[in-house]
Order: C-alpha cells, then sequence, then structure tokens
C-alpha cells in the first residue's frame, strides 16, 4: 500500500514567480531522476532515496496555511513521476484548493495517464531534450523514445495547459538541433528554449 509518507522530497521553494505560468506557486523538488543530464541544475536530486528528505506532511501544513496567498504549487525534480506517492500528494493539494502544475521529462507514460485520467494535474511541461536520435546523449542514459513520443502524445491531447521545452546549453546542443526538436512539438502546443541556470533547491 503506497502512502503519502513513502514519498520522497529532496527540497521545496516556499513561493516561485517563474514556475507556474500566470501564478505565484511554491515549488516542490522530488527525489530521484532516471535521466543524467550533464546541464542538469539539481544533479543532488538525482539519486533516489529517503535520506535527507523533507516530511511531506510539513509541507502541506505550510501550503495550508498559505492558503489566499499562494496561486499553486509545482511538481519537479528529479522526475516526479517516478514516485509512486505522486497521485497522493496531488490529490492532498487539489483538497487545499491549489492547481497542481507538473514538471516531468516524459519517461513514464503509465504515471502521465494516471494522473491526466484521474485530473490530477491542471498544468504540464514536458522536456524535449533533444533531436530522438540524440535523447540518449542528452539524457546521460539509455531512453525509451517510444515512452518519450506516447508522452508528448498524452500531454497534447490531454486538454490540460501545457508546454513543451528545451534546456539550451551551446556546448551540447546546436541551433539545427533546436530546429529539429521544434519540429517535434506536436501542433498547437507551446514550446519555450530556456537557458541553463544554477541549483534552487532550498532546503
Amino acid at each position: 500500500m503506497t502512502l503519502l509518507s513513502d514519498l520522497a522530497v529532496g527540497g521545496w521553494h516556499p513561493a516561485s514567480f517563474v514556475d507556474y505560468p500566470g501564478r505565484v506557486a511554491a515549488v516542490i523538488f522530488l527525489q530521484g531522476c532516471n535521466f543524467c543530464c550533464p546541464y542538469c541544475h539539481n544533479p543532488q536530486l538525482i539519486p533516489l532515496g529517503q535520506t535527507g528528505c523533507l516530511a511531506p506532511a510539513k509541507i502541506l501544513d505550510h501550503l495550508a496555511r498559505r492558503r489566499g496567498k499562494l496561486d499553486g504549487v509545482t511538481l519537479s525534480g528529479g522526475e516526479p513521476t517516478l514516485q509512486a506517492a505522486l497521485p497522493l500528494l496531488c490529490e492532498e493539494l487539489h483538497n487545499l484548493g491549489y492547481p497542481v502544475k507538473l514538471d516531468t521529462n516524459g519517461s513514464n507514460p503509465d504515471m502521465l495517464a494516471e494522473l491526466l485520467s484521474a485530473g490530477l494535474v491542471d498544468y504540464l511541461a514536458m522536456d524535449l531534450k533533444a533531436p530522438l536520435e540524440r535523447y540518449a546523449e542528452l539524457a546521460g542514459t539509455k531512453v525509451d523514445v517510444n515512452a518519450i513520443r506516447c508522452s508528448m502524445h498524452l500531454v497534447s491531447s490531454s486538454g490540460v495547459k501545457h508546454h513543451f521545452r528545451t534546456t539550451y546549453d551551446q556546448s551540447l546542443l546546436s541551433p539545427e538541433d533546436l530546429q529539429l526538436i521544434q519540429k517535434m512539438v506536436p501542433e498547437g502546443s507551446g514550446y519555450v528554449v530556456q537557458p541553463c541556470r544554477q541549483p534552487i533547491v532550498t532546503r
């Protein structure tokens, strides 16, 4: 049986003006990632484990007190969809009245499908790391590109607000790569190219 206490929270940011479009949102960083991108700005979140993690209940208590002052919560990482307790966290946030934005690398379409079918996310941001033939290189590990394709379809056809995004490290991606990635973006979906940035996780 999966419990909310099983959730590994690696850090959180009490308020952000840039992580949920149009909203002032808290950001919860979930521990663990199946990618190892060379430009990762949260490398301390890659290992999945409970050691040193924050208690989800304490964060939820804080968010309960911040109702009316925050407009939403972003779930980032790491890769949030790796954690079985993610739907429980989304439910708790909705119970508090918070819209939920999910950041994902798209590697786990089964979890995405579960969240979408249950109406547990209100905004999705999916990373597109590279042209599909270079995905393993930019993700730092072997990647099931069919899972990426499936997640792209789920996101773009979900009816949920969303955008796709690419972190642009000029030492790793060329302008031609960006053009190829942009051609991958489903019609009608937003696409953002973002620069590399420094870690922002707080404990």
